[in-house]
């Protein structure tokens, strides 16, 4: 059976290289992403290294909810599914809204990997052994732990909203891991540890983003963001790559890849069933995965 990958936020930056990756390993590769000239470029490059199998762009907005659900309809259409990649992620340095009212933020780092992963599941299931890949943060160890409302309580700080969507997401991959324990579908998260893309060009140089407690050591931590956002994309991209591909983790699940492309402990609060049983009624409640 042909193995298949899908990659979101594939057109550029990690989400390219991991398509690469995934293509090198012998997958047929599907890239999202909103515009169609950077898909055509990407499923250009990634044709251009001779795959086993052609790769192919499929356009969709995952700030949409609506857009997710008719992405994996297209996706589910196509049969058993190997590899997902959830590697959309967006920080910005003021608070918006999503198409459907949500909270930007949350919407697109956690709500649009969340349902996509939903609604795959019978794909991936279908094509078991398959794996799950969450892409994660370290900016989860600065974010506020309530997951009562889509907004925690406090100022809008982009950096510290960024770390808790991508909290939820990291929660809801280890919880998803458990239940889906014993059906063949894996579920891992990887950590890149950043790379100089196009969400941390110019984002990651704007004091907004951190609350004002950090402002007041705006150079240092300016300084911390510029040098773990200078690495290569490809560098940051081993980590998806791995979770997605290696031998070494057959049978395994709930594991977390760190920067060092190496299984390293999950940051704890994520493993608390509390903050996944809050994440998980506040995702069913904004983004719920079956009609009703």
């Amino acid at each position: 059976m042909r193995r298949t990958a899908v990659v979101t936020a594939g057109t550029g930056g990690i989400g390219l290289e991991t398509a690469l990756g995934l293509a090198a390993a012998g997958l047929a590769v599907t890239v999202v992403g909103r515009d169609a000239e950077r898909g055509a470029r990407a499923v250009e490059r990634i044709n251009a290294t001779a795959p086993a199998h052609p790769a192919r762009f499929l356009a969709a907005d995952l700030a949409s909810l609506d857009a997710v659900r008719a992405l994996a309809d297209r996706i589910t259409a196509d049969g058993p599914l190997t590899v997902l990649v959830n590697n959309v992620g967006a920080m910005f340095p003021d608070r918006r809204d999503s198409v459907d009212g949500i909270e930007a933020t949350f919407a697109v780092n956690h709500l649009s990997p969340y349902l996509l992963t939903e609604l795959l599941l019978p794909a991936l299931r279908a094509g078991a052994p398959s794996r799950v890949v969450n892409v994660t943060s370290g900016a989860t160890a600065l974010a506020k732990r309530v997951f009562d409302a889509v907004e925690p309580p406090g100022g809008y700080y982009g950096f510290h909203w960024y770390g808790r969507a991508k909290l939820a997401n990291l929660a809801y991959a280890l919880d998803l891991a458990a239940r889906l324990d014993d059906t063949g579908v894996s579920v891992f998260a990887a950590d890149p540890g950043g790379a100089a893309t196009g969400m941390t060009d110019g984002t990651m140089r704007d004091p907004s983003i951190v609350s004002p407690g950090l402002r007041l050591l705006w150079p240092l931590v300016r300084r911390k963001f510029e040098r773990s956002t200078s690495g290569p994309a490809s560098v940051a991209a081993r980590s998806s790559v791995f979770a997605a591909t290696d031998d070494s983790l057959a049978g395994r699940t709930g594991v977390v890849i760190g920067p060092g492309v190496r299984p390293v402990a999950a940051y704890r609060p994520a493993a608390d069933p509390r903050v996944a049983e809050a994440v998980r009624r506040l995702s069913e409640r904004l983004a719920p995965a079956v009609a009703g």
